[in-house]
């Protein structure tokens, strides 16, 4: 089975290599059948697989661009290797499709199994477009980003984020809650407050913030969550927060999630961060 994979890749001629790499490599796409077999099939938790990994991969993307074309960051690998910015396009779009793979194995530390299981495939999809001292550079990022992208809801992170690309991928990965699409695992048919929280996220919609202008007191990138009922706090509250908190970059995000519709007894009128 092959999955459709379009990523914008522009005028980045590496990361196209990478993702038509991405589109005939088998295994990689075999291991995200396997991820959702374990996660959806014997679980029954929200898709981990090709659906997921690629909203995430364009997310991450989008978020990398604005941040990188406002002059707001310079990403990690060209301020530490003397890379280039589309370099960091790649390691934010391997991070992204490969943070799930750990799935495979079992969800508690699946960040680890992800990093392990990757290895093997970054080498693959990185060659020949990269050199060997390139690729090991880019692997290095890649498996941050991967082992960096789970984190608690607590002031203490699982593991430190020390790169701003991890940081934009932990990010990209919780926005992909829209439609019960939660990160937070919820198994089907069981009423609880994951489940009522997922399911009360309609929309997520990322923006440069209208009227943005350099130092000035709004937040350049506005994310706002469309909820059909109060309880979509919870998920934002427990895994949106603290993957923004903990990225290194929460002064360029405002979160404004706020109640469709007039069927609710409403318990609050808006939620922001």
């Amino acid at each position: 089975m092959s999955y459709i994979f379009n990523i914008p890749y522009r005028k980045n001629t590496k990361l196209k290599q990478v993702i038509e790499n991405i589109k005939e490599n088998k295994k990689l796409q075999t291991y995200w059948r396997c991820a959702n077999v374990m996660a959806i099939e014997r679980m029954g938790y929200t898709d981990h697989g090709p659906t997921h990994v690629k909203i995430v991969a364009n997310l991450a993307l989008r978020l990398l661009r604005i941040l990188v074309e406002k002059n707001l960051i310079k990403p990690s690998i060209v301020e530490n290797y003397d890379m280039e910015n589309e370099d960091a396009e790649v390691v934010v779009v391997l991070g992204s499709i490969l943070h799930d793979l750990g799935m495979t194995v079992q969800r508690l530390n699946h960040e680890k199994y992800s990093a392990i299981l990757s290895i093997d495939i970054i080498e693959k999809l990185l060659t020949p477009i990269y050199n060997e001292e390139e690729r090991a550079i880019i692997t290095s990022e890649v498996l941050h980003a991967i082992v960096c992208h789970e984190q608690p809801p607590t002031n203490e992170p699982t593991h430190r984020i020390l790169t701003k690309e991890a940081g934009i991928v932990g990010i990209a990965d919780a926005l992909d809650m829209e439609a019960g699409r939660a990160r937070i695992p919820f198994q089907a048919g069981k009423i609880d407050i994951h489940a009522v929280s997922a399911l009360s996220i309609e929309k997520v919609e990322v923006e440069i913030t209208e009227n943005w202008k350099p130092n000035s007191d709004k937040k350049p990138i506005q994310i706002r969550i469309k909820m059909s009922n109060s309880a979509g706090v919870f998920q934002i509250d427990e895994l949106l927060k603290p993957r923004i908190v903990n990225s290194g970059l929460e002064q360029f995000f405002h979160v404004i999630a706020e109640i469709t519709g007039e069927k609710e007894t409403r318990i609050i009128e808006k939620f922001e961060i």
